[in-house]
């Protein structure tokens, strides 16, 4: 049975005013802190426009993090001020650029600095799959690019905000039966892998791979893929016992990883997903078939049992995708790996829906997206402010007395819990208070005037018209 084949924060500083608390994660289970996100891919001329689906994920859905496969600035903006974690991706063809550290900076200075923090950005993915490539001018590339880019970010004092990594396919396994056996391939394992584990494990980085049963599986091993009740797979070396395909496949990274001697470095599971339409003739791709794979994904990422070589460990896991995306080439299938159609309304229902949602039409939710409202205008925070002079705004608009219940814990507005989206709501409150001057907005250059309504969901920002 071959396994291996294939085709992702911050908490405010404590404050009398804040109340912080956690960051809302999707999890349950014991002890677990594991992490469902989904990767939000863009091959589609019919999806909706980044602020309406940041609104969607935020109000609608559990998830909280995201993983991009660029750093679309549409995308970065529209996510701003919302805490949702998100993963932004260098496209392949600019790793050998990467390598020169001029250009690693202007990276950093084009397309993260613009919308850090206001936008969570977490980590950045140098490349995707880039060894399943066989591209020897990426592969070589690959490690030194991350090590410029990671030079950057320190440069730029954010080496400890935002992580560095690139994903991997399974591809990168020679063999993963038994996952106790599973070494990396030949050549790639001491030349490239090795070296990027060393650095990962520098920079406190995970290892990232995307583990999809739905490509190793055939009509003998669907149930070992689906979670379904099978013979299982025994590892005679170990002496473990195997359910299920996907811990299989982590257990055999795990073990690849063990081998060169980086079994501590943290997994993410970048992509996974189960289509649910496919070719004609193709056993198992439906919608139930879909549903039934990534609730028990869920499931299983969540129970906090972790794999029988990693028990009792979590993994922060991206399902793709968000949406089905109807440009992308190939099969039916890759076509249809989507949790949502383009209008938003779930393919099938796996438990991320709010329960308020979850029965009902998202055409009828009691607040759509935000848009532009003419002749009103808001204060909020400027983007590349620092979370120091935010956290100052905040102990000072409150200070004076004004009504900040909003954003302590339970308020309206105390979700997402972030220093900038705190920082926003009382910074307005003082704008419109004080009389919606423009230099009631300044804050020490820390804020903006908008025009675009940063309320959201039960969280209503004051307004002010054009004098």
């Amino acid at each position: 049975m071959l396994l291996y084949f294939s085709c992702s924060s911050f908490i405010s500083p404590i404050s009398m005013f804040t109340m912080v608390g956690a960051l809302i994660i999707f999890s349950t289970g014991s002890g677990a802190n594991a992490s469902i996100g989904v990767n939000y891919g863009t091959l589609a001329n019919n999806l909706p426009p980044p602020r309406q689906v940041a609104e969607f994920l935020l109000h609608s859905t559990v998830i909280n993090r995201i993983r991009l496969f660029d750093a679309d600035p549409q995308i970065l903006r529209a996510f701003a001020h919302t805490g949702v974690a998100v993963t932004v991706t260098v496209p392949n063809d600019q790793i050998p650029h990467l390598t020169n550290l001029s250009f690693a900076q202007q990276w950093i200075s084009d397309h993260i600095q613009p919308h850090f923090p206001s936008t969570n950005i977490i980590r950045i993915l140098v490349g995707n799959e880039v060894i399943s490539t066989a591209n020897h001018l990426l592969i070589r590339n690959l490690v030194p690019a991350m090590q410029s880019l990671h030079t950057a970010l320190v440069s730029a004092s954010l080496h400890r905000r935002i992580q560095i990594s690139t994903p991997h396919s399974l591809g990168i396994l020679s063999d993963s039966t038994p996952p106790s056996s599973a070494k990396f391939r030949q050549g790639y394992d001491t030349h490239v892998l090795k070296p990027l584990l060393s650095f990962l494990r520098t920079i406190a980085s995970p290892f990232v791979v995307n583990p999809y049963p739905f490509f190793g599986y055939s009509a003998d091993t669907l149930d070992f893929a689906l979670f379904r009740p099978n013979p299982g797979l025994f590892d005679h070396d170990s002496k473990l016992h195997y359910t299920n395909m996907f811990d299989a496949q982590l257990d055999s990274v795990y073990s690849a990883m063990d081998r060169l001697g980086f079994s501590d470095v943290e997994i993410v599971v970048g992509e996974i997903g189960w289509p649910s339409d496919g070719d004609r003739g193709q056993i198992g791709v439906d919608v139930d078939t879909a549903a039934e794979f990534n609730k028990k994904l869920v499931a299983r990422v969540n129970s906090g049992t972790g794999t029988p070589l990693m028990p009792n460990r979590t993994f922060e896991t991206y399902i793709f995708a968000l949406f089905n995306e109807n440009l992308k080439a190939g099969p039916t299938s890759e076509r249809n790996f989507g949790l949502f159609r383009s209008d938003m309304t779930p393919i099938y229902d796996i438990g991320i829906l709010r329960p308020t949602v979850r029965t009902s039409n998202p055409e009828n939710n009691p607040r759509s997206p935000v848009r532009g409202a003419s002749g009103k205008r808001w204060c909020v925070t400027k983007s590349g402010a620092e979370t120091v002079a935010l956290q100052r705004n905040i102990d000072y608009v409150c200070g004076l007395g004004l009504d900040c219940r909003p954003i302590i814990t339970g308020g309206s507005c105390f979700l997402p819990n972030t220093v900038d989206a705190h920082s926003a709501y009382a910074m307005n409150l003082f704008y419109q208070t004080m009389g919606k001057h423009e230099f009631d907005c300044d804050f020490d250059n820390t804020g903006e005037i908008t025009t675009m309504d940063p309320s959201y969901g039960i969280c209503e920002y004051q307004a002010g018209t054009f004098a």
